[in-house]
């Protein structure tokens, strides 16, 4: 029983250590304040396609 918690607490520790870098970058890039942003390019490129395939 306490092998498997050894393992379940390296594969957790190594999971945050791998992932915690990426999620900390999301949750900077996708922050409340740059959703506008975010928001208007990609309906400037949602829109534009649509341009681009009646053409």
């Amino acid at each position: 029983m306490f092998l498997l918690l050894f393992f379940v607490l390296i594969i957790q520790f190594s999971a945050y250590w791998i992932f915690e870098p990426l999620a900390s970058f999301f949750e900077y890039v996708l922050e409340i304040r740059l959703f506008p942003i975010i928001a208007l390019i990609g309906l400037f490129f949602l829109f534009s396609a649509k341009n681009i395939d009646q053409n």
